[in-house]
Formats: structure tokens, sequence, C-alpha cells
């Protein structure tokens, strides 16, 4: 979702004004509708920093990937509430009605209440919190990537980002199959939320296949990027950009490959190259 703004734009010494396309943020906050002692009981679990739209996968996601959910069968329902606010017209709030309280940690979550739209979850320091819902490394037999096809990733980011294309300001998260094919494409104003709503629209249309697919990112790999890939499951993670340290010890700590710095001659590998295909 996009906006067209008036702009001055400065060329060859010239000032010239000109309609830009500009991607749209808007504050999405999240509930959690749930029992607790036979009584229903709504907690706010997060404020985000989005672009409209997809919402329903973005918090279908962000459930599944902080562990609240173990299946998309525990969600009963997703509404959007509220009014039509702002200058959009949209909907700003979202509530998913949860059929099991089982890994609700009430306190955790508010702790992290606070997202933006550039680093996600940034009070998350330490591997060890990961470690509290997921036990198991990634099988390190999957997948096999060719290195030919991880080096066209950016292009097929670039290629399916429809906003990207208009606005130059949004991140993407893309599924991708062995073979090269993009199996569905999200893209966000925060690149955490991108993921989230990928993972979301892979879970609930049931494609999602680690065996054989990887995901792609358009921008860096930070701590809590990997952390949503590992919940899925993902053994692979490329990004046009450089991870971060916690990045590459969380992928180490968990069997992931992570690759950055993804051109269409070169990327780097920074942990398990055994499931990229190199041709000797």
């Amino acid at each position: 979702m996009d906006i067209k703004y008036n702009v001055s734009k400065y060329k060859n010494s010239k000032i010239q004004e000109i309609k830009d396309s500009i991607s749209i943020e808007e504050p999405l906050e999240m509930r959690l509708r749930f029992k607790k002692n036979d009584k229903w009981e709504t907690q706010n679990i997060s404020i985000t920093m989005r672009t409209p739209g997809n919402d329903e996968d973005l918090i279908r996601g962000f459930l599944f990937n902080e562990g609240i959910i173990e299946n998309l069968n525990k969600i009963d329902s997703i509404e959007q509430k509220g009014d039509d606010v702002g200058d959009y017209n949209i909907k700003n709030t979202i509530e998913a009605t949860i059929n099991s309280t089982k890994n609700l940690d009430i306190g955790k979550l508010k702790r992290n209440f606070l997202t933006n739209s550039s680093c996600g979850v940034c009070g998350k320091t330490s591997l060890d919190s990961i470690e509290v819902i997921k036990k198991d490394k990634l099988d390190l037999s999957f997948p096999l990537i060719k290195e030919e096809i991880v080096m066209k990733s950016p292009n097929l980011l670039i290629n399916k980002q429809s906003e990207f294309a208009k606005t130059g300001g949004i991140h993407a998260s893309a599924l991708i199959e062995k073979n090269g094919e993009v199996v569905t494409i999200r893209e966000d104003v925060g690149r955490h939320n991108a993921l989230d709503k990928l993972i979301g629209h892979a879970l609930n249309n049931k494609i999602l296949d680690p065996k054989k697919q990887f995901i792609a990112c358009s921008g860096r790999l930070n701590f809590e990027l990997v952390q949503k890939g590992l919940m899925a499951n993902i053994g692979l993670m490329a990004g046009v950009g450089a991870p971060t340290s916690l990045a590459i010890d969380l992928a180490k700590r968990f069997d992931m490959t992570l690759l950055g710095f993804v051109k269409e001659e070169s990327f780097n590998i920074y942990s398990n190259i055994k499931r990229v295909i190199i041709k000797n």
C-alpha cells in the first residue's frame, strides 16, 4: 500500500516538482483473546509499525514465531477491530482468539510489547530466550540449494516486489523452492513484519516445505529474523545485506545455514556450508 507525495527532486543542478510513491506506515495493535479460569480475557500483545494489508497473516506468523501457538489449529478466529481511522481509513487493531494457553506467558509478551518497523523486538538480547520454546537443532541434510539459485535470489525478490518497485522503501521476504521458483512473497516497511506475514501465509495455506525451500530477505539479517526462520524449521536463510553477530551465533547454535551479502556473482556463508551445492 502506497500513497503519492509531492516531492522536489534535485537533478543536474535543477529542481523538478514530481509525484513520488511512498510506502504507508501505520501502527497495528495486536490483541490476544483467551480463556483463563473459565473467563474470557483480552490482552494487548504487541504494537508494531507495519504496511497495512495481510494483517491476518501477520498475527498468524507472529503467534507461531513467538511460540505462543504450536500450529494454526490453536487459532479459533481473527478479527479486525475498531473504527476505520487515520488518513487512510483503515482498522489498526486485530484480535486473535486462541483455544490453548499452553505456551502463553503474558509477562514475557508485555516485556516485548513495543516493537517498531526497523528492528522488531530489540529487547531480545540473549540466545537463551529462544531455547525456551525450541529445543531441537535443524536437520542438516536439507534443503540443498545450488549456488546459482542463491545468487539469483536478490533478483527474484526485486522482480516479485510490487511495492518496492513503486516506492523503494519497503522490505520483502520470499519463500523460494530449490529450483528457484518463488512460492510466495510478502512485503512490509518492517523486515520482521514481512517475515511474519510470509510464514503466516505459508502455514495457513499449507505450502511450507522446509525440505526443499529456503527464505530470502531483502535487507540485513538480525537475531529476530533468524529466530522466526528457526521456528518454521527453515534450514537456509539468505540476505542481501549483512547478518548481525547475534544472528550468526543463533544460526550456528541451531544448525541453520546463514548467507549474507548475496549478489549476482557472490555471497558470504556464515554457518553450515554443507547445505550449499558448490560447483567444482
